[in-house]
């Protein structure tokens, strides 16, 4: 047994000593992906080890590997595995280096989201698209309109026009939280389609921002100029008015914020009333895909998104 124990570990310090002789080019990344359907599972893990090092560049490789190679089903399994891995691992780094970055850009978070699931999604296509409705929108828009007249034009060309609406009968799938699926389908939950009014709202110089509620998601038209509240008498927190994106746009008050957590017994905090950050909207979303994926019992997604969501600091 000894002896045994004594070959494999002289096993798996050549091929460490192989793997670090190895230049990090094209060649390597072929003869790496060769050694997958070593039965040594120390072998496998440092082969493993070095793939997901790679990154991106190694996926070429195993999936022409996948394609081509067959040597049973445990190296496909072990390709698709690795696959994605070092997907996820770009996820991780992507959303860390967007949760170090001051400004905290709202639609690249939710694409980085969105890459979780759509790791190949066209990134171009999702701009280009937000782009398109923007313009249509900007079109309608002029500088002696009021805040009231500027959102019955937004919500006339996003809701009408695009026909974006909430997705009510499959409130907690999850692709209501992929921005990509949202563009595709025109549906989502409140998060999701506040985030999407919000992006192309701030985008248009129109201060309008998501509100963090309990159990819901709105958004908040900011009085930016000292302006008379359109439906808010007091105007405590500096809101013109508050908009249900998901319910088309309909335009509301504080008193119905305060009836809404009178009724789920939440006291009235000034987080409820005012606008959140970046960084708690991108957890939320977060939030929101662990709660679709414990639903249907899926424990490895909710694992990795928990991992994800312990990423974001702050609310």
């Amino acid at each position: 047994m000894a002896l045994i124990n004594y070959l494999s570990a002289f096993q798996s310090f050549v091929l460490h000593q192989y793997i670090c002789s190895m230049p990090t080019d094209k060649p390597s990344i072929s003869a790496l992906v060769k050694l997958i359907d070593d039965p040594d599972e120390s072998v496998f893990s440092q082969v493993r080890d070095e793939l997901i090092k790679c990154g991106s560049m190694a996926i070429p490789y195993l999936e022409k590997s996948w394609e081509e190679d067959y040597y049973g089903l445990v190296f496909q399994s072990r390709i698709e595995n690795i696959i994605h891995d070092i997907q996820f691992e770009e996820v991780k780094t992507g959303l860390e280096k967007w949760n170090n970055c001051p400004e905290k850009d709202l639609l690249e978070g939710a694409i980085i989201i969105a890459k979780y699931q759509y790791p190949g999604l066209d990134e171009a296509s999702i701009r280009s698209f937000i782009e398109t409705i923007r313009q249509d929108i900007w079109l309608e828009l002029n500088d002696h309109l009021t805040a009231f007249e500027q959102v019955k034009i937004f919500n006339k060309i996003f809701f009408k026009v695009h026909k974006f609406h909430g997705d009510s009968k499959n409130y907690h799938a999850p692709v209501n939280s992929y921005i990509n699926t949202v563009l595709e389908s025109k549906k989502g939950n409140p998060l999701s389609i506040c985030l999407l009014y919000s992006i192309i709202a701030q985008s248009l110089d129109l201060p309008i921002y998501g509100v963090n509620l309990p159990n819901h998601f709105v958004l908040a038209y900011m009085d930016t100029k000292g302006s008379v509240s359109m439906i808010n008498e007091d105007n405590e927190y500096g809101v013109l008015c508050y908009i249900n994106a998901f319910s088309n746009g309909v335009i509301f008050n504080t008193n119905e914020i305060k009836q809404f957590l009178n009724e789920l017994k939440r006291p009235h905090r000034r987080e409820y009333f005012e606008p959140c950050s970046n960084s708690a909207i991108i957890k939320r979303m977060l939030n929101n895909l662990i709660s679709s994926f414990q639903r249907v019992g899926n424990s490895e997604k909710v694992e990795e998104l928990t991992i994800l969501r312990d990423i974001i600091q702050g609310n």
